[in-house]
């Protein structure tokens, strides 16, 4: 008989206009999980995190957890990739494994006839891949295409740099494709370690939407998740941002030139979070509203784009934005960009700016919850950063409680244009 802990049921209102429960659910062996029930449509939507991901890469084998996520679906059990594809396809289903910096995500999409099996055939993925050789040269021969790739990218040339600069010997300071060198020289022991170091329960976080009920949901998490192991490695130590403010060049042969820009960011579980993330809205992350994008592309023309974002990763943060001009023009764009960082550090914002940034943010909340997908995305990453379920109906009251003395306390306390550091990858002119 199945047994559950429902502990807490609480009420979203999604952007439809009707209001749906989060059911809060913990397996006999101890999987958390949240559930939102909707059977009008014979669909579910599973959300799988792990913490860890590819940070837990030993330093001789970088590139090893992104390569082994994406051999995951290449065969499984008794089945080649060719078999395990073909059975997939006549399911419906798709699934989807994915690493990152501190995630693994695994992410199933079913229809309700074909649950039983579905999950099966992600169990069999999660608990008995195969990691063919042949299919460990293919893939191994995409990621090593994509590496080349970025070689060529000054995007991704400019933050490769930016990254070793500011991390050093930390796995947030090299890419988690790997190089070239460590790429080829992973084995199939490799994917099977990084498997096991990776793929474990001691901190997963679950997520469901669609016709699935809560009394459904434990027993079926302990049958898909039960047998991987309990835990992993030890969670890496935080590192501090270590790049100082500055400017470096690196020559490429481009008619444009692209710079990445930032310096330390604020912790996402920060009291002042939120008057941050307005600041940021209002600084550059608000697209043509913010004043980075109408200082340096609609005043001066000095560029299509211009972005800052808010980057709390899991052990550093940062506070970083982007930008390409015209190798004549760079300079002043980051001269520009420079003044608007100082003026927004010395003089804040206006109360009109927060007031239409406010009005913004709380129209825009709700039209992420638009599906059974997105939901159940948004879902599991809330329980990763640790937010209650009542969060999704009270973060629009958190983001009105703001004042304008929060913000511009932030902006003066955290805003730091001295500790901007301009990476520049281009021919441009007047930058040395």
């Amino acid at each position: 008989m199945l047994r559950y802990i429902l502990i807490v049921c609480f009420t979203l209102v999604a952007s439809v206009g009707h209001a749906v429960e989060i059911k809060q659910v913990t397996s006999q062996r101890g999987i958390n999980a949240w559930v939102v029930e909707e059977p009008s449509i014979p669909f579910t939507a599973l959300e799988i995190r792990m913490r860890g991901g590819a940070s837990l890469d030993l330093p001789e084998k970088r590139g090893a957890t992104n390569l082994m996520m994406a051999l995951i679906e290449e065969g499984s059990g008794d089945m080649d990739a060719r078999a395990f594809q073909t059975k997939l396809d006549a399911l419906a289903a798709s699934f989807s494994f994915r690493a990152y910096d501190d995630t693994m995500s695994i992410s199933a999409r079913f229809l309700s006839e074909n649950r039983e099996e579905v999950l099966a055939l992600l169990r069999q993925a999660l608990t008995k891949p195969r990691f063919d050789q042949d299919a460990i040269d293919r893939v191994r021969a995409q990621v090593l295409a994509g590496i080349a790739s970025d070689a060529k990218s000054p995007n991704r040339i400019a933050s490769s740099y930016f990254d070793k600069a500011a991390f050093g010997d930390h796995p947030y300071g090299t890419s988690i494709d790997g190089t070239i060198e460590s790429v080829n020289s992973l084995t199939q022991q490799d994917m099977f370690d990084a498997a096991r170091n990776t793929l474990t329960r001691n901190e997963i976080y679950v997520s469901a939407v669609g016709d699935i009920t809560a009394q459904e949901i434990g027993d079926l998490l302990d049958d898909l998740l039960g047998d991987l192991p309990a835990n992993g490695p030890d969670a890496l130590p935080d590192v501090d941002f270590g790049l100082a403010g500055g400017l470096t060049v690196i020559p490429f042969d481009t008619p444009q030139s692209v710079a990445l820009f930032g310096h330390k960011g604020i912790k996402r579980d920060d009291d002042d979070f939120f008057a941050a993330y307005i600041l940021n809205s209002i600084l550059g992350g608000a697209g043509f509203e913010s004043r980075l994008m109408n200082e340096v592309r609609e005043k001066r023309g000095l560029t299509y784009g211009i972005r800052s974002y808010l980057v709390p990763k899991f052990h550093a943060e940062m506070w970083i934005g982007q930008v390409a001009s015209g190798n004549e023009t760079i300079a002043e764009a980051i001269q520009v960009t420079r003044d608007v960082w100082s003026d927004l550090a010395a003089n804040g914002v206006t109360q009109d700016e927060l007031d239409s940034t406010k009005t913004y943010l709380t129209g825009e909340y709700p039209l992420r919850f638009d599906g059974n997908a997105e939901i159940a995305d948004i879902m599991v990453g809330m329980q990763m950063i640790g937010l209650p379920p009542e969060y999704v109906t009270n973060r629009n009251d958190y983001v009105e409680a703001v004042t304008l003395d929060d913000v511009n306390r932030v902006a003066a306390d955290l805003l730091h244009p001295d500790d901007l550091h301009f990476v520049v990858v281009g021919q441009p002119v007047g930058l040395e």
